[in-house]
């Protein structure tokens, strides 16, 4: 109230008058609003009567929540004025606000205006590589750099990943040319550094890393060093690297959960859990940490200690469907049906949901209680309409899986009655005729489907390859399978369906090629069996036990894998 007493005098007063607006009002009443306050300016500039009314205008405006025209005001007032404190007010409110223009706009205002200050011009250099102009962007940081002072290089180079190969080569360029007046500086030479990677110069990026003293390096440069050395399979170091690293900054989050991950990926599951533990404690309130940790001990199978921080989480109120699906996981891992029926029943609907569906269901399906799993998903598809589809998929898959054809078929049926043309009831339905040996309603799906969807891979790997398998129609099967090669060419199953139709056909170095293929991408019981009956036939017997043993050990209950081996050596077992 005092300030705009002050104002309405000066206002009254008229002609010229000074006026500092780094005492804004009424900022927005945000936690982000905190930084809007500037620095007090050293010196006062002059405004008119009708200036002064504008800035009143815009802190009234703020105080109001209207930042549109308080930014507005401040906008126009700064590029009138060329006022150093006004333009820092208008930037902070335009930053705010996510206007990048106006932000850009009234950092090289405040920059220009104010020569000396160190936040002026690194605002302005990172507003400018935002804006995609670094060379200009580069001018402002060897400013701050010439005064000593910390500059954003790395975020000059992480904002020019996505540009073209000739703006980083310029880049590339100018930062030489700073390290040659600034040898060895630790922010050029991560800046570099991480340009180099994102050219795809490894090596070179790699040799700059490991030229700086490992004690004078910052943490993104012992990160990105980890990186790179990870990318060339070189895991091993990069774990000592960081764990050596972490001695001299045990307090560094980024460092330790980069160790943490690392050990992850190695399978060192209770080293990582320790690590994530410490990363906790330092950090008791990230409940993306915790969650992090809980997750490890899943992995570990550390059921009971996953089960204490989903808990906390719940009670917290953090991470609420992720944390009851993963308890309910857990808590059938240790043979609590109930319990984990009651937390996947919590799962609300969001990206959890359908994964907590189908746990619950085959949960109540194991243990023997189809029907209520069946009135459960009923149930469910009612108040969730739309899930509907999915909920009818899911349900059928787990009756097929257990060998209830006749109930799928009926349910599939009942899903087709209110979803006629949904691709993927018919090819369930498709799926489900072919187990009840009805090639001819297979056909009829899958073609109408591929009516529909010429392009569909799927359809056209599963009709052709029905045909290489339940048929002679092989040329056709043959044709079918190398459309959607065409469509898919990485796709396991279809390299599988490729090399079954050629070992029908007689093509047996060919089928072992695809076949091999296939089980290098995906190591499927199914695969295994096509392959060692092809090695089989081609008289590589050793070989094709082998695969088969190890197919066995993975899926002992694989009806394929179990028939080729009855049919092949008389007996289902090695």
């Amino acid at each position: 109230m005092k300030k705009l007493i002050a104002l309405t005098a000066l206002l009254a007063v008229g002609g010229c008058q000074t006026f500092a607006p780094t005492e804004p009002t009424s900022p927005p009443p945000t936690e982000e609003a905190a930084n809007l306050e500037p620095q007090a300016p050293q010196e006062q500039s002059s405004f008119s009567r009708e200036g002064l009314y504008a800035l009143l205008v815009a802190e009234l405006a703020g105080q109001r929540n209207r930042f549109d025209i308080a930014l507005g005001n401040y906008v126009q007032q700064a590029h009138g004025t060329q006022d150093a404190a006004v333009a820092e007010r208008a930037f902070r409110i335009a930053e705010y606000l996510g206007a990048e223009q106006a932000a850009l706009d009234m950092a090289l205002i405040w920059a220009q205006s104010a020569p000396n200050n160190l936040d002026a011009q690194r605002t302005a250099a990172v507003q400018l590589a935002r804006a995609g102009r670094y060379e200009e962007s580069l001018a402002y940081m060897e400013a701050v750099l010439g005064r000593q002072g910390d500059t954003h290089f790395d975020f000059l180079a992480l904002s020019a990943a996505r540009t073209d190969p000739e703006t980083r080569a310029g880049l590339l360029q100018s930062f030489d040319r700073l390290l040659s007046r600034n040898p060895g500086n630790p922010q050029l030479v991560f800046g570099k550094a991480l340009l180099l990677e994102q050219d795809g110069q490894t090596d070179e990026a790699l040799d700059l890393l490991e030229r700086q003293p490992r004690a004078e390096r910052p943490a993104p440069s012992t990160l990105l060093h980890a990186r790179i050395l990870q990318s060339h399979g070189r895991e091993g170091e990069a774990l000592t690297l960081l764990q050596q690293t972490l001695r001299r900054h045990p307090e560094d989050t980024r460092l330790r959960l980069a160790y943490a991950r690392l050990l992850v990926e190695q399978d060192r599951l209770e080293e990582a859990m320790a690590e994530f533990s410490t990363l906790l404690q330092q950090n008791p309130s990230d409940d993306d940490l915790r969650l992090s940790l809980a997750l490890v001990a899943m992995e570990a199978e550390a059921w009971r200690e996953a089960i204490v921080y989903l808990e906390d989480l719940i009670e917290r109120g953090s991470h609420l469907d992720t944390a009851y699906l993963n308890l309910g996981r857990a808590q059938q891992s240790l043979g609590r049906t109930e319990k984990a029926l009651a937390a996947y029943a919590q799962v609300e609907a969001g990206n959890e949901f359908l994964a907590a569906k189908a746990l619950e269901a085959e949960l109540l399906m194991a243990k023997g209680r189809s029907a209520e799993a069946s009135a459960l998903l009923q149930r469910t598809r009612q108040a969730q309409p739309d899930y509907a589809i999915q909920l009818y998929l899911l349900e059928a898959e787990a009756l097929s899986s257990r060998e209830q054809v006749d109930a799928a078929w009926a349910l599939v049926a009942d899903a087709l009655e209110q979803f006629p043309d949904d691709a993927n009831l018919l090819y369930t339905r498709a799926m489900l005729a072919e187990k009840r040996d009805d090639l001819e309603q297979l056909e009829r799906d899958l073609r109408l489907i591929l009516e529909r969807e010429p392009e569909n891979a799927m359809a056209l790997n599963a009709l052709g390859y029905t045909f290489a398998d339940r048929t002679d129609r092989l040329d056709e099967a043959r044709q079918l399978i190398e459309q959607a090669h065409q469509l898919n060419p990485e796709d396991p199953a279809t390299l599988d369906s490729l090399g079954w139709v050629h070992y029908r056909q007689g093509n047996l170095k060919e089928a072992e090629r695809w076949l091999r293929k296939a089980l290098e991408r995906l190591p499927d019981a199914e695969i295994a069996a096509h392959l060692g009956e092809v090695l089989w036939q081609l008289g590589e017997r050793r070989e094709a036990r082998r695969i088969w043993r190890d197919a066995l050990q993975q899926n002992p209950e694989n009806k394929v894998l179990r028939e080729t081996l009855r049919r092949l050596t008389g007996s289902e077992t090695l």
